[in-house]
């Protein structure tokens, strides 16, 4: 796997990168071509909290876990631990779907705004996909909506993670 690492108010040392590096060398195990796989990582500061939030882009589904700790290193390991799981959870699920392709282009602008109230905008390209293959999705990403074109309507929905667990959809005509 390749490591693309960035740091937002904090330097990256080589004893960082190579903490990182050899944490998410776990997760190699998992994909069968890792070589292709390039994983962003970003490290921020806000106070004494560190985040480390780690997007792993796949053919199939794209991985992603946040963690925030006032330990730089103990956020890595939680982070990583938290990927292995989203990995190991899902595994069943990915292997019955790995037919599908449901992969997303993510293009990601980040403008200040006059109104500052927007500070991001995604621009997703979506793929049709049914209605499950959306929850596995968005639980691979770790929201808590996701939206996504009906393969049945080719209509864009939404799907969302209720508060008693449950999941719900918004559909549009």
């Amino acid at each position: 796997m390749k490591y693309k690492i960035r740091g937002d108010k904090v330097v990256i040392t080589s004893a960082i990168e190579s903490h990182i590096t050899t944490k998410l060398n776990k997760l190699d195990k998992y994909f069968k071509e890792h070589e292709d796989i390039t994983a962003n990582i970003l490290i921020k500061i806000k106070g004494k909290d560190q985040t480390v939030e780690v997007t792993i882009p796949t053919n199939k589904f794209i991985l992603r876990g946040e963690e925030n700790h006032r330990d730089l290193y103990a956020a890595i390991d939680l982070v990583t631990d938290k990927l292995e799981r989203q990995i190991r959870k899902n595994k069943t699920r990915l292997k019955k779907k790995k037919h599908k392709d449901f992969n997303y282009d993510y293009e990601i602008e980040e403008k200040e705004l006059d109104t500052n109230k927007i500070i991001k905008r995604k621009h997703l390209d979506t793929k049709p996909m049914d209605e499950e293959e959306a929850i596995l999705e968005m639980n691979l990403l770790g929201h808590d909506f996701f939206v996504f074109k009906d393969i049945k309507t080719d209509n864009i929905s939404v799907v969302y993670k209720r508060k008693d667990n449950n999941y719900g959809i918004i559909k549009t005509d």
